[in-house]
């Protein structure tokens, strides 16, 4: 094996481990919600507030870096560091607030400065990969997958102090800024840097290959998310249903450890996604998850109710396919943009996903009350069938040329 194959492998892991060492911050007010809830007397809509005050901080981040031109402009090797050292300092300041408003500003901040953790680590895997750039891409959001399950398997064993959460998240933060700071250098296939410019967003979005690409990517935001935060009241809503028809009740830590799993799970999908979509083709494996996905949506409520072992194969499929695409998306960003403007295309491309998810995250609890829990989750298959929609629109382009200095997009 030649010495630039096996850097590029090492470089790879190394991101992958800052990914999910960096990102883990996300997951603290999450963890440590039941705590805080009952210190400060939240109620339901209040303590899910400390994530969804996360979700928007990091839509404001990337917004705010991609207008800027940050991605495009900042070495990505100290911007990330930076970004990441700075979410862990945020983080760890829940330690010292008194107050459930203070909290929420500490968790906005924690967001913000992660904008320039996700975002940036997939263009970083893509200086090092252009033959395999969907299995790097699809290895960084892998790792991320697995840290994003982490809360469920807090919760499945029993939880933690607030303390404990607080301060080994904030560590693992440090770790990552340290990692990336000390042991990450671009690949050989570096980005260009060009000056800033106000036109660079209006750039990206004038083309139609991203235009196309983004419409995939906010039908698969719609669903993965509301999956992610929902799924385990949705399985546990489920166990309550079976166990009152006289079936023997299945434990609550039984149920919680399967949602860890579905979430877990996404991490083979998007090794899966990764290899198959430099195989075959990134569109088109895009459109399989999709299809998957979101049939696994539709098909989720026949089995609401009744036994594990039906529900949990759906669920199990579900949680492969709901983000076996994820990264994808962001490789073909990379793949339809001129290089100079990569940076800030992803940067936009997450911050609309993100927004978004900060709309049907909360649309599902009225809809719930609305129809119940059985056929709840059949308004997430909206997304993936408006996503395969506008994926099919790369095929009209699969012809045309490409924007200077833009790769050969595969279709």
């Amino acid at each position: 094996m030649k010495e630039g194959n096996k850097s590029r492998w090492r470089q790879l892991a190394l991101l992958a481990l800052a990914e999910l060492l960096g990102m883990s911050v996300w997951f603290a007010g999450s963890a440590v919600a039941p705590a805080l809830r009952a210190v400060w007397h939240l109620s339901g809509s209040q303590a899910a507030w400390l994530t969804s005050s996360v979700q928007l901080g990091f839509v404001v981040g990337t917004f705010g870096a991609a207008v800027l031109n940050l991605p495009d402009l900042l070495p990505s090797r100290w911007y990330f560091a930076t970004a990441a050292l700075l979410a862990s300092i945020a983080n760890a300041l829940l330690l010292s607030v008194s107050g459930y408003s203070a909290a929420l500003v500490t968790r906005f901040a924690v967001g913000l400065f992660l904008a320039g953790v996700y975002p940036p680590a997939m263009k970083m895997a893509a200086t090092w990969f252009q033959a395999e750039r969907g299995l790097a891409i699809g290895t960084v959001v892998g790792a991320l997958t697995i840290g994003k399950a982490g809360p469920y398997l807090l919760d499945a064993l029993g939880g933690a102090a607030v303390h404990n959460v607080v301060v080994s998240t904030s560590t693992a933060a440090l770790f990552a800024a340290t990692i990336v700071a000390l042991w990450y250098r671009d690949g050989p296939f570096a980005f260009p840097k060009r000056p800033f410019s106000w036109q660079l967003v209006r750039t990206v979005l004038s083309i139609p290959r991203m235009r196309f690409v983004t419409g995939g990517y906010l039908g698969h935001m719609w669903e993965l998310y509301s999956f992610w935060a929902w799924i385990s009241a949705f399985m546990m809503a489920s166990a309550s249903a079976e166990a009152s028809t006289g079936a023997p009740p299945v434990p609550l830590g039984t149920v919680k450890v399967l949602a860890f799993i579905a979430i877990a799970i996404g991490s083979v999908g998007c090794i899966w996604g990764g290899r198959a979509s430099d195989r075959y083709g990134r569109a088109r494996v895009v459109t399989w998850a999709l299809m998957v996905s979101g049939s696994c949506a539709l098909l989720v409520g026949v089995a609401f109710g009744r036994s594990l072992w039906l529900l949990v194969p759906i669920v199990l499929v579900w949680g492969v396919a709901v983000v076996a695409d994820s990264a994808q998306f962001s490789a073909m960003v990379t793949e339809s943009v001129p290089a100079h403007t990569v940076g800030t295309a992803l940067t936009l491309q997450t911050s609309l996903g993100f927004l978004l998810t900060t709309v049907t995250i909360q649309m599902v609890p009225p809809v719930v009350d609305l129809i119940g829990w059985r056929w709840a989750f059949s308004m997430l298959a909206i997304g993936p069938a408006l996503g395969i929609a506008s994926i099919r629109g790369l095929h009209h382009l699969a012809a045309s040329p490409s924007p200077p200095g833009t790769p050969r997009l595969s279709a």
